[in-house]
């Protein structure tokens, strides 16, 4: 027997539907430069996003057709969120850091007809053009200024082809499982693999993440998308804010950790996004600015990429701001788990309690997880189990977009994730490394996430990473690779510290105190790139490549 519902189908133009109504004279706002912004209603966005998927059609772009845009955090952006795929064709975020070869690669790959670019990205993308990209058909520049002069041809400006765009279009009725974004992993080994992402997943995330346990993204919050929007749809967090009719504010083009400080006091901010280093520069600007700063708004700071320390929590806790984390991926729409506190557990020693924020926390909702040992055999909830996370849920990729690699991670209607980790019985999950991170030393295992979590801990470390470097004797040991708030930070401090803490054999045998820390694109430690230098030059070609402030090598 057939249920008696209504067959509607989940897509992102009824998100919009659902706001130029009810929350129609709500702000979308963009830093510009100093002191300046933009701001516009929803009602007024809406009507830019019709304009654009009709100027699309127009263009000549057909339903599951791929437009890539190349962008900083802004409104003009957004609006390509819901344009493109509201049209019935697919946005393809592309990471604007990567290098023109792989740009090449991953335009190809996802055979973009037209390239929708911020107008700072011309010469990237006229390196990239030269490269050879035969797909691309048509590109658009956003920006304020005249076209510039340039070989890229044809070549529009995106206010013009907007403004012949009808802001009475209607969007066609899709199946929900047709494609709306896509994304590209940054991998660690060989080319990134794409991930397409239905409207039906993108809806049903954004619906999970705005419940009160999760984000709490309610119409009162003020909030700001700092991490980047060409990384997993800008964690989901523009189409949330768009569906509760939060009032949304993007940081603009090259923002400062200043700019992300200034925009929290000028919009009174309540709520914000972006990665662990995020909430580290902030908060090394302020120390350094002779400026009071009021930032008494800002109840949630959501810090991803990797756990952020108890120390980063604390610090930030003067202002009333609770730092939040997460776990997902680009395989994941991106979320599969959110920490907040059960109710059970809500009256924990301060302790307690800061154990469990230390924790990735519980599955959203819809999401199923569990931990798979070596030889295939399920592990129990217990806090100690340790072993590979597999996902499934309805927002959880099948299979990666015209890749080998698919038979890999997805198997049997679960994705492989590669992280290793633990839940523990109340469902918070545990993530002790990734499996290329896990250090082997003797034949015994050491997470380096545990090790960067206690070294962000020290009060004279800012950041700190670990990783695997090879040892004759014990296969493999730990290089801890820090960054100093003091200049008086020594190897003894750092082993006395970590002694409290770990086993003997768990302690790196060598230090590297250094000025910075180089990143992924994401923001992320770039352990690829540390054990990259290791391999071609030993120590030697890591304190070749980074600036050594004290030689603590053991």
């Amino acid at each position: 027997m057939d249920g008696l519902m209504m067959d509607q189908p989940l897509l992102l133009s009824d998100l919009l539907w659902r706001t130029e109504r009810l929350f129609h004279d709500k702000k979308i706002v963009t830093y510009l430069e100093a002191g300046s912004y933009h701001s516009y209603t929803y009602a007024d966005f809406a009507k830019r996003v019709r304009r654009l998927s009709s100027a699309l059609v127009k263009l000549g772009v057909r339903p599951g057709e791929r437009v890539g845009t190349i962008a900083w955090n802004h409104y003009r952006h957004f609006e390509t969120y819901l344009g493109i795929p509201g049209s019935g064709a697919v946005v393809h975020t592309i990471n604007m850091r990567l290098f023109p070869e792989q740009q090449q690669y991953i335009i190809n790959h996802a055979g973009d007809s037209v390239l929708i670019v911020d107008e700072d990205q011309i010469p990237l993308i006229e390196q990239v053009a030269e490269l050879g990209i035969p797909s691309v058909r048509a590109f658009v520049v956003m920006g304020d200024k005249p076209l510039p002069d340039t070989a890229l041809a044809p070549i529009y400006r995106y206010e013009d082809l907007i403004a012949d765009g009808d802001e009475d279009y209607e969007f066609p009725v899709l199946d929900e499982r047709t494609a709306a974004a896509m994304c590209y992993t940054s991998a660690t080994t060989g080319e990134p693999k794409g991930v397409v992402y239905s409207h039906r997943a993108m809806v049903l995330q954004t619906m999970c993440l705005a419940m009160h346990d999760k984000l709490n993204m309610s119409e009162s919050q003020v909030w700001l998308e700092v991490s980047p929007m060409f990384h997993v749809n800008g964690w989901n967090i523009p189409h949330t804010a768009l569906m509760q009719g939060a009032t949304l504010v993007f940081p603009g083009v090259r923002p400062t950790a200043g700019d992300y400080v200034q925009i929290v006091q000028d919009q009174k901010i309540t709520g914000m996004n972006g990665a662990v280093t995020i909430g580290t520069m902030m908060r090394d600007f302020i120390r350094s600015s002779s400026q009071e700063w009021d930032l008494s708004s800002l109840k949630t700071m959501w810090l991803g990429g990797q756990a952020p320390s108890r120390a980063i929590m604390e610090w930030w806790e003067r202002y009333g701001t609770c730092v939040v984390q997460g776990y997902g991926s680009t395989e994941n729409t991106p979320q599969v788990c959110f920490s907040s506190i059960k109710s059970t557990l809500a009256n924990g020693s301060p302790e307690d309690i800061y154990a469990l924020r230390q924790k990735q926390g519980q599955p959203i909702p819809l999401m199923k997880i569990k931990i798979m040992s070596d030889n295939g055999l399920e592990l129990p909830w217990d806090g100690r189990s340790a072993g590979e996370l597999w996902v499934q849920s309805p927002f959880t990729a099948s299979a990666y977009y015209n890749d080998v690699r698919t038979k890999e991670h997805m198997q049997d209607g679960w994705f492989h994730t590669g992280d290793v980790g633990c839940i523990d019985p109340d469902g918070y999950v545990v993530i002790m490394d990734r499996v290329k991170d896990l250090i082997k030393s003797g034949g015994e295992w050491i997470s380096s996430i545990d090790l960067e979590n206690a070294l962000a801990a020290h009060p004279k470390v800012r950041e700190a990473t670990v990783i695997a470097i090879p040892d004759e004797k014990w296969l493999e040991r730990p290089l801890a690779c820090v960054v100093a708030d003091d200049k008086s930070l020594s190897e003894a401090d750092l082993r006395a510290f970590l002694a409290e803490r770990f086993a003997k054999w768990w302690i790196p045998d060598s230090f590297l105190i250094v000025d910075t820390i180089p990143k992924t694109s994401v923001g992320k430690f770039n352990k690829k790139e540390l054990r990259a230098l290791y391999s071609e030059n030993g120590m030697r070609g890591i304190e070749q490549h980074l600036e050594i402030v004290q030689d603590t090598v053991a």
